[in-house]
């Protein structure tokens, strides 16, 4: 199933982060707001975050998903997923009905909540909102950044749960070590591919993240919709809603080697969204209907304001 986004008019492409408002100060050249978002230390499990060796009710169900994840996300899976629901050619729905329908998908190979997506969805975007006030082509971005998990629903194919969600990272090159559960990757097809095996595998160095084929997922799915709508978010809100999940990148700097300078001032704002991404991860909910009026007022300055999947 696919979805078509013709998005909003929501701020301007941020050349670099601004520091204009009382709200922000700047940090090494690199502005965070003042008194904002702190991260908890623990998870709603009582666990640090993401961590796959943790002793909890969720370790068990996280790890199978990884090793069916990387035994079967390969370079010709990927390329096959990509052609089939770039297609763009399926059912008109709201952005909020669609939100809405992720109150009955749950993520397995998320360690650190168990809770309905949508709450995550909602948990991010007011996390950002609250510290970002000005920068509504953000909050935006929280909200719709996991809506290719639809893939998941009963209504839209169901596809498996390693097909759309978890870490993602590079098919085309050597896995790097980086990967959660990296032992699983020597049962994927592409592991003993020498064409694949060496770090930059069929890439050159600095080539560009664009240029790069991604594991499938609800991230580069998303990604697809917008472009290929023509979308008017900024490209850093594209490359958030890209790359939230490459993990190896973005958390550990595996696969640097392969950025570009756009892909360099980007990852900027993707280091800040994933803070609240990640962290804004709890147990306490979100007051949907106190929350909804203001994204529904983003949702309008859609252009039309529905998806097609």
């Amino acid at each position: 199933m696919t979805i078509i986004i013709d998005q909003p008019e929501l701020g301007s492409q941020p050349e670099k982060l601004s520091s204009e408002t009382n709200e922000l100060v700047l940090d090494g050249g690199f502005p965070v707001p003042k008194d904002g978002f702190m991260a908890p230390e623990i998870n709603s499990f009582g666990n640090s975050f993401r961590d796959y060796d943790a002793k909890s009710e969720r370790q068990k169900t996280v790890e199978e998903f990884y090793r069916i994840n990387h035994i079967n996300q390969t370079y010709d899976f990927v390329k096959q997923m990509r052609e089939a629901y770039g297609k763009l050619d399926r059912v008109e729905m709201s952005i909020w009905e669609c939100c809405e329908l992720l109150n009955d998908v749950i993520d397995d190979s998320d360690p650190d909540l168990d809770e309905p997506q949508i709450e995550h969805l909602l948990q991010t975007a007011e996390a950002i909102r609250k510290d970002y006030p000005n920068e509504d082509w953000l909050h935006l971005t929280g909200l719709i950044h996991d809506l290719g998990k639809v893939l998941l629903h009963p209504s839209f194919g169901e596809l498996p749960q390693w097909a759309v969600v978890g870490d993602t990272f590079p098919l085309g090159c050597a896995f790097d070590e980086a990967n959660v559960h990296h032992k699983y990757f020597k049962e994927n097809p592409d592991y003993n591919n020498p064409d694949y095996s060496t770090k930059n595998g069929i890439y050159s160095e600095g080539c560009g993240l664009d240029n790069v084929m991604i594991s499938w997922g609800h991230d580069d799915y998303m990604y697809l919709v917008a472009k290929e709508n023509k979308t008017t978010l900024p490209p850093a809100a594209l490359f958030v809603i890209r790359y939230h999940s490459f993990y190896p990148l973005h958390r550990h700097g595996a696969y640097k080697h392969l950025m570009n300078e756009e892909d360099v001032e980007n990852l900027k704002w993707l280091h800040i969204f994933n803070k609240y991404d990640l962290y804004s991860k709890s147990k306490v909910r979100i007051d949907v209907e106190k929350v909804k009026p203001y994204y529904l007022s983003l949702i309008e300055k859609v252009k039309p304001p529905l998806l097609i999947l």
